[in-house]
């Protein structure tokens, strides 16, 4: 693994506590501190690397895998590790995770949510292909959903909707991450960490031109979600992470997902339309 890592990480709590209040404004979580998600970028197969690189498409790979505020902009960017790895595998090598685990990126403590009484702690929101942890929320199975857990894994998907279109964004306009690329893992993984910070730069500077391709709109009276241009086109797509099968989740982790779906069915917590789209 040759990794390479982009930071725009919250220096303090108060600045994390920002992140946080931009995700409950425009896409009603509450403390979540970041969407995060995984994608392969096709290389040409290294010389004498056998299947390391292979990922589950039988094709060869590095991982991008990134945190993405409310904005659609990169907060976190890992790049470098083979494609044969998972989302959760992925992550839990990552520099962020390490710092997390140490307690060492200046989270604020766990707190109240809004106009309740019930502490939590901020978090990450993640597919299926992560492991649920106290930090990191995923969606409930989707077989045999209760009404609560329908809106639940409806409100985490508003969230993390984010990191998917900011990942289409990113490959709509920088198309040589759609390609086999012809060089070294090492400088693979330079371009790959250049086209996220051009991509910051652009969100910041020339927002209106840059987003030509669109972000799904959804229509809150309907549930209707109008999908961004790029979805429409399989060749402006990365590769997704292979999904791996359901594992054992720490018993404080389910609760404070449990948690998250009691607010979010609650009076303090739901939003207005939500029974009508589940």
């Amino acid at each position: 693994r040759l990794p390479m890592v982009a930071w725009e990480v919250p220096a303090n709590q108060n600045e994390w506590k920002v992140v946080a209040e931009q995700f409950e404004k425009k896409w009603n979580f509450p403390h979540c501190i970041g969407a995060i998600d995984g994608k392969h970028v096709t290389i040409n197969k290294p010389p004498g690397t056998g299947s390391f690189y292979r990922n589950y498409k039988n094709s060869f790979s590095i991982v991008l895998m990134a945190i993405v505020n409310a904005n659609y902009e990169f907060l976190m960017v890992d790049v470098g590790t083979n494609g044969r790895v998972s989302d959760g595998g992925v992550f839990s090598n990552t520099e962020f995770y390490r710092r997390l685990m140490n307690k060492r990126l200046h989270i604020p403590e766990p707190d109240n949510l809004t106009g309740t009484d019930i502490t939590q702690p901020y978090v990450l929101v993640g597919d299926d292909a992560f492991p649920l942890s106290n930090n990191l929320m995923k969606p409930f199975c989707r077989k045999n959903l209760s009404r609560e857990q329908a809106i639940f894994n409806y409100r985490l998907s508003r969230a993390r909707r984010i990191v998917e279109n900011a990942f289409g964004i990113l490959a709509s306009r920088f198309r040589i991450l759609l390609s086999e690329i012809n060089l070294c893992p090492e400088k693979a993984i330079e371009i790959v960490l250049t086209c996220t910070h051009l991509h910051n730069f652009l969100r910041k500077k020339k927002g209106a031109i840059y987003n030509h391709r669109g972000y799904d709109f959804e229509d809150i009276t309907t549930g209707e979600i109008s999908n961004a241009d790029w979805r429409s086109d399989e060749q402006s797509q990365l590769l997704q992470l292979e999904t791996l099968p359901g594992r054992n989740t720490p018993v404080p982790a389910k609760e404070v997902r449990l948690n998250f779906l009691r607010y979010f069915t609650s009076e303090q917590g739901a939003v207005a339309w939500q029974n009508n789209i589940i």
